[in-house]
């Protein structure tokens, strides 16, 4: 017996199109809207002007062609909502600025009500954001309650088919309900695994399909079965129109950042991936030239007396330059208040600071323990070497050593170094355990947001500078 097809599912194309329609008709009626409160009663703006009408006009099929372009309007089944929103965020900026551009080349932008313009552009994009959020919380709620559900059968009843049960029984919002396992284990036929029926073997599947009213097939066989998998896909598509979803058994890996791309037309699984491309990039590049450039004005004094202070302590340069690795791997030369005599190194070499190090001055010994002497450090993110927040950046003797003995250890240079990171403010710091300090860089990487930076920023400014650890 087919199961019978929700109305949505049903009308799917005209909920699609009703879609694509109401975006570029709100941005309009939002621009007539912000013009008849602020402007339609003032001299001169009798009417709607033409001009004014043009421009509603452009950015409502700018929202056609960019949202279109940024597929706002593809399946966000089983997608986080911020996701989607962050999406739409970026797609409607990027009408602002072709918008902007269009202006400065027809030297029209002081034609327009900067009020008008800046209150149609705010309002829109809340209003943009605001509709997705009630569209998705009313679809959440009602396949929350058994409607718009698209009915699942998974190949495989291992450990990775088991891990798609749980996972789509944790997110009931996603409207995925599993009908029943496929698997060539015969012993496992007509038993229940997670209290989903095993129905029969791969071989079945295809007349199961045929007789069920089924939307989806998720195939979770190990990658070894390659030839399995391909038979399987050649059955289904040969006989049914269900959609194909294949979940590869890579979570057994260390991934950082997993996400699925595409390049030169190839499907890539990145595995493992930097946060700061696009957008991400220069967001961080905002945030960490503003925070530095306002710290060095305030700071500026103190700066100034601990140069002192470090020139009266001991003979030689107010800083201390040293060879540190940060982002992909490139050396760059780390600033540092001064805080050792200059022939500390010599007869040794390179060495790790400890609780008990004999070789700082006075003084230096001061701003090791307030870290004092990585103020300098605020120069090195202006030039672009470094970041606020991220993890410490090493000297290559010790990264040489370090990578060898520490899993992942490598994978901290997926971002720039910092002067401080999740790791220092939760006390990971010093002579302390280098393997759990990874752990929390790998933490931050995987996380990593602007609002994480000012988590991370706060601690730092609360918790200040001085720790047991820092010597």
């Amino acid at each position: 017996m087919k199961r019978p097809r929700g109305i949505l599912k049903r009308n799917a194309d005209v909920l699609l199109l009703a879609s694509q329609v109401i975006n570029p008709l709100l941005v309009g009626l939002l621009g007539y809207l912000a013009f008849y409160y602020y402007l339609f009663a003032k001299p001169g703006f009798d009417f709607f002007p033409f001009r004014y009408q043009m421009a509603v006009l452009v950015g409502m099929f700018l929202t056609i062609l960019i949202f279109s372009w940024f597929k706002v309007y593809q399946p966000w089944r089983g997608i986080r909502l911020r996701q989607e929103l962050w999406t739409i965020f970026l797609a409607w900026c990027s009408v602002i600025m072709v918008m902007i551009i269009i202006a400065f080349f027809t030297k029209t932008s002081t034609e327009f009500s900067r009020v008008w313009t800046a209150s149609w552009w705010i309002i829109s994009g809340v209003s943009l954001l605001g509709l997705r959020v009630i569209i998705r919380l009313s679809l959440r709620y009602a396949r929350s309650k058994g409607f718009n559900q698209r009915q699942v059968v998974i190949a495989g009843v291992g450990s990775l088919g088991q891990n798609i049960v749980s996972r789509m029984r944790s997110a009931p919002w996603v409207g995925l309900q599993i009908v029943g396992y496929f698997d060539d284990n015969e012993e496992l036929r007509g038993k229940k695994i997670m209290g989903i029926s095993v129905v029969g073997n791969l071989d079945n599947m295809e007349d199961f399909l045929n007789k069920n009213d089924i939307d989806q097939v998720w195939i979770a066989l190990p990658m070894r079965a390659e030839l399995r998998i391909k038979e399987l896909m050649n059955k289904i598509l040969v006989s049914s129109s269900v959609e194909i979803r294949f979940v590869p058994d890579i979570f057994d890996f260390r991934l950082l950042n997993f996400s699925v791309s595409e390049v030169i037309g190839l499907p890539v699984l990145n595995l493992t991936d930097s946060p700061m491309y696009g957008i991400n990039q220069l967001a961080k590049a905002i945030e960490d030239r503003l925070v530095a450039g306002i710290s060095l004005i305030i700071l500026s004094p103190v700066m100034a007396l601990i140069s002192l202070g470090v020139k009266f302590s001991s003979s030689g340069p107010v800083f201390y330059h040293q060879e540190r690795v940060s982002w992909n791997g490139l050396t760059f030369s780390m600033l540092k208040f001064r805080s050792m005599p200059v022939d500390a190194e010599k007869d040794k070499g390179a060495q790790w600071a400890t609780s008990d190090d004999q070789r700082p001055t006075g003084f230096g010994r001061f701003l090791r323990r307030t870290s004092l002497d990585e103020l300098p450090q605020l120069i090195n993110v202006l030039k672009g070497d470094m970041s606020i927040v991220g993890p410490r950046p090493e000297r290559p003797v010790f990264i040489e050593e370090f990578k060898t003995e520490i899993p992942d250890y490598m994978q901290k240079h997926l971002v720039k170094a910092g002067i401080t990171g999740w790791a220092q403010v939760n006390g990971w710091r010093g002579d302390t355990d280098l393997k759990t300090r990874i752990e929390y860089d790998i933490y931050y990487i995987e996380h990593w947001s602007i609002m994480f930076d000012i988590k991370i920023m706060a601690m730092t400014f609360i918790k200040g500078m001085i720790h047991k650890n820092a010597y």
